[in-house]
């Protein structure tokens, strides 16, 4: 099979490697594609912890496909079954996971791109948020993750208010249901939006999804007392500093909002099936860039320079 391998800093290679086994407990889920995670563009960029030549496929963690070979002892899936896969070499034409780790797809989703991982984050992200009917919640970066946490916060009664960079980010946060829009273009003036809609009081929850120091800096500033702040940007290019100061001052609660617990991460990669075949989640206005796999490097460099329209950008592999 054809697996992408990074030999270097911003270098793929694409490599003829064996096709994997499964073993016990296994399914090997031929691909038919795979998200392009954001948090690819630290290794890509080559940081001097990272290795290469990367094992083949590495880094692709949100792939779908369908099952064309099971193990021993693998029970309710067998070949033809098309799943969403918690695998992790999904830059390649096959993975082998564990049978334990993939969701079925149903009729509903048939010939429909499906990054699980990416989906099943978003979920558990807005579980960990804790949202109640009638709270004022800034989700800060409207990305992917951004934009889809947008449907389910205002879904769920609360008021959106959705703080981005681009002009079209902010129209895409108004697509999925945000209630207020702010660039994201200045610390004191974004505090002093944000101060008009909410009052003195600001927000009970704030979502920061880029992962940078000032989208940090500025959700500290925007939770009101007592109130949540929902760290889901993942937060990998190097340490941060923070407000322990107003933190503490304001009594906030600060979640981590990565789930780690595989059987969690299936919790939400289920949840979003669900959400997505019952229509009340429509993630394809943000798949808005597709690449074969031999043009992987373009496709990270986009995620990286997000040229005009882009949202999410999906590798095909079937």
């Amino acid at each position: 099979m054809r697996a992408a391998v990074l030999t270097g800093p911003g270098a793929v290679s694409i490599a003829e490697v064996p096709l994997p086994e499964p073993g016990p407990g296994e399914v090997r889920v031929r691909l038919e594609g795979c998200g392009v995670c954001a948090s690819n563009l630290t290794p890509w960029a080559g940081p001097e912890w990272m290795r290469y030549p990367t094992p083949p496929g590495d880094l692709g963690h949100e792939g779908w496909g369908r099952i064309e070979a099971t193990g021993p002892g693998v029970d309710g899936l067998a070949a033809g079954d098309r799943v969403a896969a918690l695998s992790y070499r999904s830059y390649a034409e096959a993975d082998c996971v564990p049978a334990a780790m993939v969701a079925k797809l149903p009729p509903e989703l048939d010939d429909q791109p499906f990054p699980g991982e990416a989906l099943g984050c978003a979920f558990n992200i807005f579980r960990r948020s804790d949202i109640a009917p009638g709270q004022r919640v800034a989700i800060i970066g409207i990305g992917f993750l951004g934009a889809v946490l947008t449907r389910l916060v205002s879904e769920a009664g609360a008021e959106v208010i959705a703080i981005s960079r681009r002009a079209e980010s902010l129209a895409l946060a108004c697509h999925y249901g945000a209630a207020h829009t702010i660039a994201m273009d200045d610390h004191r003036r974004i505090i002093d939006a944000v101060t008009s809609i909410t009052g003195e009081g600001l927000c009970e929850r704030v979502i920061e999804c880029v992962g940078k120091q000032w989208p940090l800096d500025l959700a500290g500033e925007l939770v009101g007392f007592g109130g949540q702040l929902v760290i889901a940007g993942y937060h990998q290019d190097g340490p941060r500093q923070v407000n322990v100061q107003n933190w503490n001052w304001k009594g906030i609660d600060v979640i981590n909002a990565h789930e780690r617990d595989p059987q969690v991460q299936l919790r939400g990669l289920s949840e979003a099936v669900e959400a997505v075949a019952e229509g009340r989640l429509d993630p394809a206005p943000l798949y808005t860039h597709r690449y074969p796999l031999a043009r992987l490097g373009e496709a990270l460099d986009a995620t990286r320079d997000k040229p005009q329209g882009f949202v999410k950008a999906l590798i095909d592999l079937a």
